[in-house]
């Protein structure tokens, strides 16, 4: 008998079993990882919140402090997912509960015997704060919210008693301080979630979006629809980035040393993203316009875009994009030879050169913008130090009408509750006064504002039974902090859980500050059914009143809505013509993308029609700006002359024009800008050599001017017009 098949087949059973075991344990290993990834930072998430929360709580308890509920709200408020993000929502919070106690104690001072003029006076600096929340983004605006609403969380308890409101003031900074120095240290220590790596992958995704993007255009291979939605969402990734930006700023490591490189990455994007756009803009122009006219001049750049194409379908190093140059200046040379040798046989329209010029200068500013946002970039992910000059914070702007309107509907809110509450004598009213005027300022900033208050009411449905089955069948039965503990953790884990996950989010905080309000126990217990019934129907209604608020008082101001973007834009753009130099373009090109983000975020995922037509008008409106800006530029440097003479007159049309749209004054803009054009040909062949590249530089700038009315025109774009 050979031994050694026996052997063999001894082997062979032996390592079937490892390897079933090596392919489990390899099975098991990835799907925990994934879970972690998913699931697993979910619950992570919630034991984290669970943690600062009760810590907070056991500290309140400890300290002594009235309302030790307070320190668990104000911990369950800053549970976010990223440490930096809970830094920066704990240093606002602080801050504006400081300014808030301040205002009521103020208040008080002034009025302590007039309740009516006290409550106008707590109206009126509501209505000061929401209006102030609506103007800013990220935190800065909750800071504005909490001064608001924290002075009427003082006021309201103190209206009966007025010589109590200083220890009122005190103790409400003291519990809020409490939640925050736990909040801020449990997301920052146990297994925290570094927010500036989300800035990072942030801005990979965008230098890939937006390549990809132009490889597409330069290919052909987007719909000016798709286009114009493609331009939408980057509007919103660049306000999205700036957040990002403000909160990986708290965070310890190189946050704040990259603070100067990414708003000049947010600069830089913004630049070639306009540029592209004005380029692909005239493209399309030219594909629209007769054959005879236009044919000629596509044949002529259709290579010059293939091989961009090509290129940038690579990576982008140093290397390549000298190389990108070198080929852009040897294309441009071999179509203008073609050009000349088109003339040579038939004679070119003056409005063929125009066209050929106009995207030669396009094309040759498009690729040094893409070398200074990919030299960023590179600097950026290769974490390379970059001496880069400061191009100014991302700075929003909210259209005038809906910050107006977000301040008188807080105030409405306030006045309608309390004159509710003089007329009911509910004593529990007093909690809705607090209730609706949180969620009427906090709302005044979202997009969305009944979407937001709608989850935020189903968490109060949600939370109204499992509080009471809580209140009375478990915390009753308990007898020390550990079973108190145990007690409140499940319907605190569930709103914890619906916190961690964006689609169900508003309900997790309303399950939250349902529990935190009504459910944790004071120092000394009172178990009163009545009591707490009235309590629960008293927070209830204060979420309805906030929601008919903003159903019935002056429901088409909020933020993002389409007419008020539409007219926005119109008065940025006559700005352009008249306000200070000093960093315009880079103001107007926040202000105009910062206006597009809104109305992105108020459209929800699939814009409409009407969005798309107040897009292409927005982009109309900031390719003119642009223009706008750079002849204004140019006037202040030039010498005296003709030319420079013509160019005032246009720019001071354009003021008139953008002031006060309508057919008639965009096409007497329009022979306005081809006289001006006539002016700059004409000293152009007379100038000195030192002054002929900065006038040809007007060109572009004076076409885009031409064909942007020409479209307002044939488009009845100035519909959306103020």
């Amino acid at each position: 008998m050979n031994p050694a098949p026996a052997a063999a087949h001894q082997n062979t059973r032996t390592a079937e079993p490892r390897g079933a075991a090596a392919r489990l344990a390899a099975w098991c290993a990835a799907e925990s990882r994934n879970w972690f990834n998913s699931e697993g930072e979910r619950w992570i998430f919630v034991a984290r919140t669970l943690l600062a929360s009760y810590c907070a709580l056991w500290l309140a308890f400890r300290l002594g402090l009235d309302a030790p509920y307070s320190a668990l709200a104000t911990s369950v408020i800053l549970a976010l997912p990223n440490s930096g993000m809970v830094l920066e929502k704990a240093f606002y919070r602080f801050l504006g509960t400081l300014v808030g106690c301040t205002a009521a104690l103020l208040l008080v001072a002034l009025q302590p015997q007039s309740p009516i003029l006290l409550y106008l006076g707590v109206a009126l600096w509501i209505a000061l704060c929401t209006s102030g929340a609506a103007m800013h983004r990220n935190q800065q605006s909750y800071s504005f919210v909490l001064a608001g609403y924290t002075a009427c969380m003082i006021v309201v308890p103190a209206i009966d008693a007025p010589e109590h409101v200083f220890n009122l003031a005190v103790t409400r900074v003291t519990e809020v301080g409490l939640g925050i120095i736990c909040a801020a240290v449990i997301h920052d220590v146990v297994f925290p979630r570094r927010h500036a790596r989300n800035v990072m992958r942030t801005v990979q995704n965008r230098y890939t979006s937006f390549i990809t993007f132009c490889t597409q255009v330069l290919e052909q291979r987007l719909t000016p629809a798709e286009t114009e939605l493609a331009h939408l969402k980057f509007a919103a990734d660049i306000a999205a980035l700036e957040s990002g930006r403000a909160a990986a700023f708290f965070e310890a490591g190189d946050g704040r040393a990259r603070t100067r490189q990414l708003h000049a990455f947010n600069a830089a994007f913004m630049t070639v993203l306009t540029t592209f756009y004005t380029l692909h803009r005239l493209i399309h122009r030219l594909h629209g316009a007769a054959p005879e006219h236009a044919q000629s001049i596509l044949a002529l750049v259709q290579p010059i875009h293939s091989h961009l194409a090509s290129a940038m379908s690579q990576d982008l190093t140093p290397a390549r994009m000298t190389a990108m140059r070198t080929q852009l200046a040897s294309d441009i040379a071999t179509a203008r030879y073609q050009l000349n040798q088109l003339s040579a046989h038939s004679p070119i329209a003056r409005a063929q050169q125009i066209d050929f010029d106009t995207t030669i200068e396009l094309l040759e500013r498009y690729v040094r913008d893409l070398g200074d946002f990919i030299a960023v970039y590179h600097g950026l992910t290769q974490e390379k130090r970059q001496q880069v000059s400061d191009p100014g914070a991302y700075t929003p702007k909210t259209p005038p009408a809906i910050v107006l309107a977000s301040g008188v509907r807080a105030a409405s809110t306030l006045l309608v509750t309390v004159a509710a509450w003089y007329w009911l004598a509910w004593p529990q009213l007093g909690n809705a006064i607090v209730i609706a005027t949180i969620f009427c300022a906090l709302a005044s900033s979202s997009p969305r504002p009944t979407a937001m208050i709608r989850q935020v009411l189903i968490g109060f449905g949600i939370a109204a039974p499992l509080a009471f089955v809580t209140e009375f069948f478990l915390l009753a039965r308990a007898n020390d902090f550990v079973t108190l503990v145990l007690a409140t953790m499940p319907v605190l884990a569930l709103g914890a859980y619906l916190l961690s996950g964006a689609r169900w989010a508003g309900a997790g905080i309303g399950i939250c500050m349902f529990c935190a309000t009504l459910l944790i126990p004071a120092n000394l217990m009172h178990y009163d059914m009545e009591n707490f019934i009235n309590s629960e129907l008293a927070l209830l209604l204060g979420v309805v009143v906030a929601y008919l608020m903003f159903s019935v008082v002056l429901p088409e101001h909020t933020m993002g809505q389409r007419d008020h973007v539409a007219a926005a834009l119109w008065r940025e753009a006559s700005r352009a013509c008249k306000a200070p130099m000093f960093r315009l373009k880079r103001r107007y090109d926040n202000r105009v993308r910062d206006l597009l983000s809104q109305l992105n975020a108020a459209a929800g995922p699939a814009p409409g029609a009407e969005v798309r037509a107040i897009v292409s008008q927005g982009l109309t409106l900031l390719e003119l700006g642009h223009a706008i800006i750079d002849l204004r530029l140019y006037i202040a440097q030039a010498p005296a002359g003709a030319a420079r003479t013509a160019l005032q007159t246009l720019v001071s049309q354009l003021a008139r024009y953008l002031q006060a749209p309508d057919h008639a004054a965009a096409a007497a803009t329009l022979q306005v800008t081809l006289a001006t054009g006539t002016a700059v040909r004409t000293e152009l062949a007379a100038a000195p050599p030192d002054q002929q590249l900065a006038l040809q530089a007007t060109l572009p700038d004076l076409h885009a001017i031409y064909t942007s009315l020409q479209d307002q025109l044939s488009t009845g774009e100035t519909r959306h017009a103020p």
